[in-house]
């Protein structure tokens, strides 16, 4: 793993770290033109997937997790991953798996970032 890909990897699992408690437990990230796709394993809290045993519950807890990544990202970029990029993050787009406790995000940049 670059040196790159280790410290955006560190950011997304401090930026999720500190809105739900608990980072992803891997991140595996690659860089292609203009995006960084992130797929993230282990992210859901205890809580979570006591909550998630249930339909309801499992769609209460992705429109949580996927409303709350999206705000935070609109409102800022995290602290650090455009210096680190030497691009402006453009748009984000996210989901998350319940039933897997997978996510996958994909930042697009201004500009080509591999």
């Amino acid at each position: 793993m670059s040196k790159k890909v280790h410290e955006f990897n560190d950011i997304i699992r401090k930026l999720r770290k500190d809105l739900f408690g608990k980072g992803p437990e891997r991140i595996h990230t690659i860089f292609v033109d203009k995006m960084a796709i992130s797929t993230l394993y282990g992210n859901l809290t205890p809580t979570e997937k006591f909550i998630a045993k249930t339909p309801e519950g499992i769609s209460m807890v992705h429109a949580a997790r996927t409303k709350m990544i999206q705000d935070v990202y609109s409102k800022a970029t995290p602290e650090g991953m455009e210096e680190l990029m030497e691009a402006k993050l453009l748009y984000l787009f996210s989901d998350i798996k319940i039933e897997e406790d997978m996510a996958v995000s994909v930042f697009i940049f201004d500009k080509n970032v591999n």
